[in-house]
């Protein structure tokens, strides 16, 4: 669709500078919610269509391929953002100034784009040059620190917490909002997300708590940490894995009851009793099955779960109801979140092969040379590169 998809940014132009991690992810969410995204692509080789379409952090876009280290790819480029409302790039500090397409280029023809730039420590400072993943990323915000149990090294969280949360969501978040102000001052701006700044700017409740003295500035030994035994996991008989979090007096109780905990660990026990508490919840839950466990507890408010693996997960009934898993070309996936209820969201399309819309993007976006281009290589057709 030349105009997006079904969703709220129907209409909105995105221009993605094909990278990895927290740029591809919040051009996916972009695309889900409507907006037209347009990936550009380097030269390379062709995925196969297995390949391709397993990688579905790419789903939504179309794919162009133009070599920017080719004068007349920059130029297209440049013409693809004088159409375009938003651009997004994951390159390091100054690799798009030297390609000629930075914001002062950028913004030379089109005053009102909103240029999102997606980096792991900003746009400045001593590190800013320096290469890094998600896990140094959080540990220098202080968000890995406090991830595990008392005595034990961090807990690294995948890159789900940096790369995903601290960096695209907040990405996502700040076009959003430069987009809003673009349509009072009719002027653009860059959007500078640093997963750093993210991931600190997530540990904000846990800095106010440090102030007023309800945390500790250790691992393990907080209230939502595993620092109390009913915040924490539970192994059960086939060797699963339950969640709990009653974190209210009147959910507790639940608990209690539901695990046959003995009179006096009814209520909430002081600290010193804490160790007991948590071999009574331990011993309980080991005496039946996960689906067991969770049969017990399915419709109370004991805040109680069963942990699922990305497999079980698409499977669950409750997941199942509200189809938060989908297939798309045979691939199981997450659908689009948020849900709108007026304007909902939709994979707009399955992952596109490098390439596979080069000519067609360059021709209904209004560019006048496409053939001079692929004729010199600075543009690359699917089946030419």
């Amino acid at each position: 669709m030349a105009d997006g998809g079904t969703g709220p940014l129907r209409g909105l132009r995105v221009v993605e500078i094909g990278g990895i991690g927290p740029g591809p992810f919040a051009a996916m969410l972009l695309a889900d919610m409507g907006a037209e995204v347009v990936r550009v692509d380097r030269p390379g080789p062709v995925l196969d269509e297995r390949t391709t379409a397993a990688d579905v952090l790419q789903r939504g876009r179309r794919s162009v391929v133009l070599d920017l280290r080719h004068p007349d790819g920059v130029a297209a480029l440049l013409s693809l953002v004088a159409r375009a409302d938003v651009l997004i790039e994951g390159f390091r500090p100054g690799v798009m100034e030297r390609l000629g397409a930075g914001p002062a280029e950028c913004r030379a023809r089109n005053p009102r784009l909103v240029y999102g730039r997606m980096t792991g420590w900003g746009q400045d400072g001593p590190w800013a040059s320096m290469a890094g993943h998600d896990v140094n990323y959080i540990a220098l915000a202080g968000a890995l620190h406090p991830l595990g149990r008392a005595g034990h090294p961090p807990a690294v969280p995948v890159n789900l917490l940096g790369d995903f949360g601290a960096g695209a969501l907040y990405l996502v978040a700040g076009v959003l909002a430069a987009l809003w102000e673009v349509g009072r001052s009719g002027k653009g701006q860059v959007v500078d997300a640093a997963v750093v700044d993210g991931a600190a700017s997530l540990t904000t409740m846990l800095h106010g708590m440090l102030a007023a003295g309800s945390w500790r500035d250790e691992r393990g030994v907080n209230l939502l940490d595993t620092g109390r035994p009913w915040y924490d996991v539970y192994e059960t008989a086939d060797g699963g894995w339950m969640s709990v979090g009653p974190l209210e007096g009147r959910f507790y109780a639940q608990l209690a009851v539901r695990l046959g905990l003995p009179d006096d660990l009814a209520r909430r026990p002081g600290p010193s009793e804490w160790p007991r508490l948590r071999a009574a919840i331990a011993s309980a839950f080991a005496r039946r099955t996960r689906d067991e466990w969770e049969a017990v507890f399915a419709g109370t408010d004991a805040c109680v779960a069963p942990v699922l693996g990305l497999k079980e997960a698409a499977e669950h009934p409750h997941l199942a109801a509200r189809t938060t898993f989908i297939e798309v070309d045979g691939v199981r996936q997450p659908a689009p979140a948020p849900r709108f209820d007026r304007t909902p969201g939709a994979v707009q399309r399955p992952p596109a092969r490098r390439g596979e819309h080069t000519r067609e993007v360059l021709e209904e976006w209004g560019l006048s040379d496409v053939d001079a281009l692929l004729a010199s290589g600075a543009a690359v057709q699917k089946g030419n590169s």
